[in-house]
């Protein structure tokens, strides 16, 4: 009798020889109807997979990468919201989490697939035009990234959908009255590196301006540090020419600072300028003054990426997660943007 092997298999079945390995292995989720057909051409073959190849299929480390990048540009702290959600959906799942936090690039990812450490692969921290996302893509377990690159390679991507919150603060503006917009931007750090949000923040803000026809400047770059910020409130009040100036502040550790110095100079947002601010809803409420804010939640994008991984793990038959998987943000209105102004 002669000995079939996978590829004999992938011919009957209609697919190629890495499908008849997935199934085999579990590596990577197969459709359920290709799965039908690979298992019924093994079975018409009466094919036998070797029993490495079948000890794999139940194989599983119960652990998830967490590749992101501690340090670059200073902006660990707005990580950790991401890191605990992410942490404890796997926790839930009765997976750990282990968090390559080196700055090695593709080589990282490269590791962790290559010595088996994890089942699946969370990234992020991804700039427009990351050297690591075709890297992942081609790795044998799933990857999903937090944040949109400009080709994301067939990876499944999770994120706040930043063009619509910089879309919705510009509307604001304009709906109440104002007559220019300034935005103040990122670190030098950030902008170099082309991280994914900046990015597309920058790019929604520009063109919407031009859209609902309102003056738009962007303050770039904005460094940390009071002195950083002092300058940004004297630019502010220097385009104060007797028009409605609004701010739109897409950085949420730039907020806070920037409406004490505004304080300083007996600037009162709401009644002298407005100033809107992406940021969650609980740093915005516990501000003072609370601040008019655009929500940018990461324990939501977090844990909408978790179910986009262990469904790429266990997809479940008929129903599909979407490539690019955005959440919604919205506006909330409290004290720092003025009314329109009465006819």
């Amino acid at each position: 009798m002669a000995a079939f092997t996978s590829k004999d298999v992938a011919r009957i079945a209609g697919v190629s020889q890495s499908t008849v390995s997935y199934v085999m292995t579990g590596k990577r989720p197969i459709s359920e109807p290709t799965r039908r057909r690979v298992l019924d051409a093994m079975a018409q073959l009466t094919y036998e997979p070797h029993s490495g190849a079948r000890a794999l299929a139940g194989r599983r480390t119960q652990v998830v990468g967490l590749v992101v990048r501690f340090g670059v540009g200073g902006e660990t702290f707005g990580l950790l919201p991401f890191i605990e959600t992410i942490a404890s959906s796997a926790r839930a799942h009765d997976h750990d989490v282990l968090l390559v936090t080196a700055d090695e690039g593709s080589a990282g990812l490269r590791r962790l697939a290559g010595r088996a450490l994890c089942d699946a692969i969370i990234m992020m921290d991804i700039e427009e035009q990351d050297e690591r996302v075709p890297v992942a893509a081609a790795l044998s377990v799933p990857v999903v990234l937090i944040g949109v690159p400009a080709d994301p390679a067939g990876l499944h991507c999770v994120d706040l959908d930043f063009e619509a919150a910089a879309r919705m603060a510009v509307d604001e503006l304009a709906d109440t009255g104002h007559d220019e917009i300034v935005v103040v931007g990122y670190t030098a750090a950030a902008m170099e590196r082309g991280l994914n949000f900046v990015v597309r923040v920058l790019r929604s803000v520009r063109e919407h301006g031009q859209v609902r026809g309102l003056p738009l400047t962007v303050i770039e770059p904005v460094e940390r540090g009071r002195e950083a910020i002092a300058k940004v409130a004297d630019q502010l009040l220097a385009r104060r020419t007797g028009g409605r100036l609004g701010v739109v502040v897409p950085h949420s550790d730039t907020i806070v600072p920037l409406l004490n110095a505004l304080r300083k100079r007996d600037v009162v947002p709401g009644r002298d300028i407005s100033l809107i601010g992406l940021s969650t809803d609980r740093e915005a409420e516990q501000s003072d003054p609370p601040y008019t804010n655009v929500s940018g939640e990461p324990r939501d994008v977090s844990r909408r990426a978790m179910e986009t991984l262990f469904w790429l793990l266990d997809p479940t038959s008929g129903v599909e997660r979407p490539a690019i998987d955005l959440v919604a943000p919205r506006l909330t209105r409290r004290t720092t943007v003025m009314p329109t102004p009465s006819n």
